[in-house]
């Protein structure tokens, strides 16, 4: 079996936020064909994308990581298979920018780029969210997006946005 190089960003901000981050990693180590490689710091952000949504705008802080694995799963499959431990963790698809217990992105697949009814890789917002750059930062520092370039470039254009890495908690 080929194995993949994978990032996974992984947010929550509902229900104990640090510990599903947790128990998310846990959950990507057991994952068929799948290792966990590395994982980031935690960091705390405010919500994006709710200022212009008033009636999402008052909601909890996001936690956010971003996690290094090794897998078997083609990137459709894994994808299913964050959907099922995004289910499992009481995920529900409310509306859009809603409050959740956990979100898990495939960020970036080997060097693919793929655009697919639900998958788009590299992740179509990732070079926009300082809470996915700086800790995919920690992990790689001189990762490239394929498409956008260096990540450490995108994070310099995020620098209005506010991140706090919290003690290591993991």
């Amino acid at each position: 079996m080929t194995e993949h190089v994978a990032y996974i960003g992984l947010g929550s901000n509902l229900e104990n936020p640090l510990d599903q981050l947790r128990r998310a990693f846990a959950d990507l180590a057991k994952l068929p064909g799948t290792s966990l490689i590395a994982r980031s710091s935690l960091y705390r952000s405010a919500p994006l994308g709710c200022s212009e949504q008033p009636d999402i705008a008052e909601q909890p802080d996001f936690v956010n990581a971003v996690a290094k694995i090794a897998t078997g799963l083609s990137p459709q499959v894994l994808l299913q298979a964050l959907l099922h431990i995004e289910h499992q963790h009481g995920r529900e698809r409310t509306f859009r920018n809603a409050p959740r217990t956990l979100d898990l992105d495939v960020l970036l697949y080997d060097g693919v780029r793929l655009h697919e009814h639900g998958l788009t890789i590299p992740h179509p917002q990732m070079h926009l969210r300082a809470f996915v750059l700086q800790p995919l930062l920690e992990i790689v520092p001189d990762i490239d997006i394929p498409g956008v370039g260096r990540a450490s470039l995108a994070l310099a254009g995020c620098h209005d946005q506010v991140l706090e890495r919290l003690p290591d908690a993991v």
